[in-house]
Parts: C-alpha cells; structure tokens; sequence
C-alpha cells in the first residue's frame, strides 16, 4: 500500500535568516519542547527564549508617556505586543502595572494620571489577547520616580508604567 501526499504552494515568504532555526524539527517530546520554549519571570522581568539554543531575550517593562497624556505610545506597541502574547500563550503569568507621573501637578491629580497610564496599557494588552485578569494596576503617582533632578529629562523617564511579573 503506498500513501501519496502533496502539498500546496504557500502564500507565505520563505524563512531565512534567524527564524529558519526555529522551524526545525526536533526530536525531543512535545513537552519538553513546551517547557523549554515557555516564557519566564526572572526578578521581574519576562524572559522569552530565542529558540534552537539561540538564548533568550529580556522583554521591556517600562513604556513611557508625554506630558500630561495617558496614550499608549505607538513606538512602545512592538514591545507591548510580545508581553500580549506571552500573556496570551501562558495564562498563568500575572503582572502588576505600575503608573508612574512626573513631580509636576498636585499628589491627587499624579496618582490619578498614574492610573490612567496603567490602565491605558492594560487596555492596550487586553485588546492583544492577553486576559485582564493577568493583569493588575496600582499608581505610585510621582512618589517613586527614576530619575532625580527638576528638568525635562528627569521629568521624561518619570512618566511611564513598569510591566512587573509576579
């Protein structure tokens, strides 16, 4: 008895270059794979493998924010994405958004402001696939900055929310 298979032509662009590795076939089990392939949390960061032994890549968890905005970013969406996916693909992380404000406006007004941002990137991850509830916001407000000093620069790095695992 003989079996014939046949394929059809894809529309999607050959891997070459760093992703060819990935799609190898491996001898190991399936869960050895799953495990090995799995994000993790070191300290407080998501750690994502690379794939084939390539190592491993430390997600960002800080987004950072205009003045007086709460809107996402959109040089900060390639990065948010993976955190979605991660999320998504392991519904057993969980991590906390941290808003952060400059010194600039009352103590209420910057914890408020906090919030917001928190919430705009937990917006942004539930809308990626990731579950909300993985997620959990708190604001700090402008009481743990990064960055010391009174100028713009200073101001710049204390306006964001911190991604932490858990």
């Amino acid at each position: 008895m003989s079996i014939l298979l046949s394929g059809c032509a894809s529309n999607e662009p050959a891997d070459t270059g760093q992703n060819a590795a990935v799609s190898e076939v491996s001898a190991e089990p399936i869960e050895q794979i799953k495990e090995k392939a799995g994000p993790s949390v070191r300290g407080s960061k998501l750690v994502i493998p690379l794939g084939s032994g390539s190592g491993e890549r430390v997600l960002q968890g800080r987004f950072y924010f205009d003045f007086d905005q709460a809107i996402v970013k959109r040089a900060g969406h390639a990065e948010l994405d993976k955190h979605a996916v991660a999320m998504k693909q392991n519904p057993s992380l969980r991590a906390r958004l941290e808003g952060h404000a400059d010194q600039r406006g009352t103590r209420e007004y910057n914890l408020a402001l906090g919030e917001r941002r928190a919430n705009s990137v937990r917006a942004y991850l539930v809308a990626q696939g990731a579950a909300a509830s993985q997620l959990e916001v708190i604001s700090y407000g402008e009481e743990k900055p990064y960055a010391t000093g009174s100028n713009e620069m200073s101001w710049s790095y204390n306006r964001r929310v911190e991604i932490v695992y858990r």
